[in-house]
Order: C-alpha cells, then structure tokens, then sequence
C-alpha cells in the first residue's frame, strides 16, 4: 500500500513552519519605514569593510578556503591559541544549528533562560528536543538572571545549558562567578555573547574555555560590527570539541565575500569602537529620556536595544507598537509575561531615528519634552 509523503516526515518536525520575521518582511516592503525592531546596527560598513567586499566580490567565482586567516584573527582578539578553537558559520544561527546538531537526539533537553532569543528553540524543537524554559526574575522593576532557577532545572536528559550574556531581550548580565558551576557539570553550556562587544570584551566568559571543555562560546558580526546582511557568526572552544561539531558543517558554508569582510571589520577596531560609542550613548539618551514617564519601566541595558514594561501606565505595549507605526516607525513586541502586556523593545536607530522614538513615545503617553 502507498503511503502519504506526510508519513514519511520525521513526526517531531510535523507542522514545524518557515520562520518569518514579519516585522523585518514588513521593513522591506515599505522602505520608507524606521527599522528599528531587529537589533540591526544602523551604521553602515566601514570604508575598509567596503573595500574588502569589492575586492573578493572579484575572486567569488573561487570557492572560499576554511577561513584560516579570520579564524586566526578571532583567535588572536579573544587571546585563544589559535584557529583550531574556532568555528565559523553563516551568521550564529546556523552556528547554534551546528551545536545543537552534534548533541541532540529526539527527548533531550535543552535549558534556555526566558526571555531570550528564539533561535535556540527553533533549533531544538526541529532536533526533537524538549525546551525547558526558566524564567527570569522580575523583581523591582528589573529583569534578573536567575542562576539557582537554571540549577534547578537540570535533570539527566539535559544535553544543553544556553545562556545569552548579555541576555536578549533585557540587555543585562549575569554575574561572572554564576557560570562556573554550570561549567563544572559537564553538561554543554554556550554562552551567547552575541552583543557582548558593546560592553567590551573584558564581559566575555571566554577564557572558560581554557579550562572547561564543554563551554562554548558564540558570537556575531551581525550586531557591533554592523554585518547583518552578510552573515557571519562563530564560536570558540576547545580544540577537540571545536573539531568534532565542525564535523556538521556543510561544505563551504561561509562565503569569500562575508569571510574577508569579517576579517577587515576585526582588523577595523577604531571603527567598532566608533560604533559601540555611538551606540551607547544613543543607550544613555533614550533611557533618560523616557525615564520621567510615570509608571513605565526602563530596563537598563549593555546592547543595542531597550526593553520597556508600560503596564502601569495602563497602556499596552501592542498599542505603543501601533501609535509608533503611525510615526513611520517599526518597534518590536513582546509577549505577556509576569502579569503585564505593557512589554515592548526599541532598536538604536540613528540620532534622527532615536530622537523620533523619544518624541513618539512622550507623545503617546502625554508627556511633555
């Protein structure tokens, strides 16, 4: 007897859809619209960067080599001891995709902290994982880790301990001594510092590395750097560990052109520290800013984004997201969590954008300048 096509689907991937982003779909549609919901950079490529784009642009009908040089480079900025501790992907995605390949089997657990970003429960559900969530603490009108809670929940079945630093979307950092004894289980735990350039590398948990073989530590170039749109992420290890998940990547995963344009962007850190300037200080003018309205919760950040609750003002963050669409403007929301809809997100936009979304907000909530 014939069967359907849907019996042969593995049954832990039945209805998982395409993921889309309707609010990056809805950005290119009206380009007339302020992108200021994706954590994009709204800089443009250093002049350097650009340069090396235009000239592997000319060598694109070669097929890229294993990225050495900028894995060496990767090496050298986070003071590892070379190349072999490192890992490049097509944007962190695909990295987490590649992680989560070599240590998931169907009814395994993976631990993420929520909020977070929702790649690593795109990637688990698709291997057949059981994502355990754990809430964050939100206590005095702050978002905060909860390192005991993500103890708590490890059982036998966990095969992995996600934890962004700082965490996406809140912006904050947890406490550098937390993640020692989550080291110290064995168990794989990656931490997600795919923002961490905006505080510096000194945030970095990387030189657990050194010491712990099941850390792991993932990156892009996506944010600081500016690179969104050329896709290049990696993650750093150690050795044995870096050699046997490389064993998933499918062949020349990275193209020349994004490959040689990360490396100018790392070779570029005047650049980046121009960036990451600008950035926060926009950080520092939205949260004062928005600060002298009543009732409305800034979450203080060390990214390119800002976290709000505005349930207490009586408004709801679908209705900021609405009002600010009416500016020109495109935020990102956020779903209802500890008993507020008021949760919304802003991206750094440049000083015109940012000084639209101060205005827009004020406005909204009656608030003179």
């Amino acid at each position: 007897m014939t069967k359907n096509i849907e019996d042969y689907y593995a049954p832990w991937v039945k209805g998982i859809p395409m993921y889309v982003s309707e609010h990056i779909e809805l950005a290119w549609r009206k380009p007339e619209l302020h992108r200021m919901m994706s954590n994009e950079n709204p800089l443009p490529p250093s002049d350097k960067v650009l340069e090396a784009m235009f000239k592997y642009a000319k060598m694109t009908n070669r097929y890229p080599d294993q990225g050495l040089v900028v894995r060496q480079k990767i090496a050298e900025l986070n003071n590892v001891d070379g190349p072999q501790n490192v890992m490049i992907g097509n944007g962190s995605s695909e990295v987490y995709d590649n992680i989560f390949r070599m240590f998931i089997t169907p009814g395994d657990e993976v631990i993420q902290h929520t909020p977070c970003f929702g790649i690593y429960g795109l990637r688990g559900t698709l291997l057949g994982a059981k994502m355990v969530s754990v809430p964050m603490i939100y206590k005095d009108n702050l978002l905060k880790f909860d390192h005991e809670g993500l103890m708590k929940a490890i059982t036998d079945k966990t095969k992995i301990i996600v934890i962004p630093n700082p965490n996406n979307p809140s912006g904050n950092y947890m406490d550098p001594e937390h993640f020692i004894p989550f080291a110290e289980t064995g168990i794989p735990l990656i931490v997600d510092e795919a923002y961490v350039e905006y505080a510096g590398l000194g945030k970095s948990q990387v030189q657990l590395t050194k010491k712990y073989k099941n850390v792991l530590i993932t990156r892009t170039l996506s944010k600081a750097y500016g690179l969104a749109g050329m896709r290049f992420g990696y993650t750093i290890g150690h050795e044995d560990v870096i050699k046997q998940i490389a064993g998933s990547l499918l062949p020349w995963n990275v193209g020349t052109i994004p490959m040689w344009a990360a490396l100018a962007a790392f070779e570029d850190q005047e650049g980046l520290a121009e960036r990451v300037k600008f950035n926060n200080d926009a950080v520092d003018y939205i949260s004062e800013s928005l600060s002298v309205i009543p009732g409305f919760h800034v979450m203080p950040s060390k990214a390119n984004y800002i976290l709000f609750d505005c349930g207490e003002t009586g408004k709801t963050g679908k209705e900021v997201l609405e009002y600010a669409e009416t500016k020109g403007i495109i935020l990102r929301g956020e779903s209802k969590k500890y008993g507020s809809d008021g949760w919304f997100r802003v991206t750094i936009g440049s000083k015109e954008e940012n000084e639209l979304f101060v205005n827009t907000v004020l406005e909204f909530f009656g608030v003179k300048k």
